[in-house]
């Protein structure tokens, strides 16, 4: 009976990652809250991929005055943008507008996650972006994080209109969807037998280590915590190790993960990146 256990286990994480991604997609359909949780002005944005999903986004627009850029925001692989609202929720109060994208899916966007189809969203969200009259189309930066920064640096590499982005900022990004898949089974005794073949299930063709050195010459910020242990830091060595210049390296002391934008001195210091970028 224990040898049938481990048997079934091993089938079961087969089937579960055999040819596909979707094990990197944690949705969640209802939104626990609004940007009015935070006192913020907000849009529900309605917009479309190319494939004809229907998806959801929120314009945050800037609290006074006019804006200095406009930030595309890509969450990570849990929940939607009500509970990723708290990594940028700061911005519009320094100046920048911010599109807060659900991918397919996730909130009130329609359709099954997918990595080939997340990056159609992205591209749907940025069109709709440089459709606006409130938007400068020469200040746009694509923020992501976690698995939003595995999409944002795949696209800025890759996407049809990345040659629209004027920055690339990640946070806590993983260089590769079949590394770190490996990584999370060899934490089991079992699993970490077949680490190997069961890794090499995972499609890796949209991995940013693959494609990165093409984000140049965009500038290219990583950050990431050194106590992550979800994605470690190391992922971010190899991304900056493979990418082309310009390009910039931020190794938080103690922050774990997508924790660094929660710090008031890497929010100063990520404000004043930005605003050199793009040329304010």
């Amino acid at each position: 009976m224990v040898l049938l256990g481990r048997i079934a286990i091993v089938l079961a994480v087969t089937l579960l990652l055999a040819g596909c991604t979707r094990v990197f997609f944690q949705p969640m359909k209802p939104l626990v809250r609004t940007p009015a949780a935070v006192d913020l002005e907000w849009e529900d944005v309605s917009l479309h991929a190319a494939d004809g999903v229907a998806l959801s986004a929120w314009f945050l627009p800037v609290k006074t005055g006019t804006a200095r850029g406009t930030i595309l925001f890509l969450h990570g692989n849990a929940e939607n943008i009500s509970t990723h609202l708290g990594s940028v929720w700061w911005m519009p109060a320094r100046g920048y507008q911010v599109l807060l994208l659900d991918y397919r899916g996730y909130g009130k966007s329609a359709g099954k996650p997918s990595i080939a189809g997340a990056q159609l969203d992205i591209d749907a969200a940025l069109s709709t972006l440089l459709s606006r009259a409130d938007v400068d189309p020469k200040r746009i930066v694509l923020l992501g994080q976690s698995l939003g920064g595995a999409l944002a640096l795949h696209y800025a590499a890759t996407g049809p209109q990345r040659d629209r982005l004027r920055a690339v900022v990640t946070d806590s990004a993983f260089a590769s969807y079949r590394g770190i898949a490996r990584e999370k089974l060899a934490t089991g005794w079992l699993t970490g037998l077949l680490q190997w073949p069961l890794a090499l299930t995972i499609d890796d063709d949209y991995s940013p280590i693959r494609s990165i050195q093409r984000i140049a010459p965009v500038p290219l910020l990583l950050i990431h915590g050194t106590r992550d242990t979800i994605v470690p830091a190391e992922h971010a060595r190899l991304l900056f190790d493979a990418a082309g210049e310009p390009r910039t390296l931020w190794l938080v002391p103690e922050a774990d993960h997508i924790g660094s934008l929660h710090r008031p001195e890497i929010r100063d210091r990520l404000i004043d990146y930005m605003n050199e970028v793009l040329g304010i």
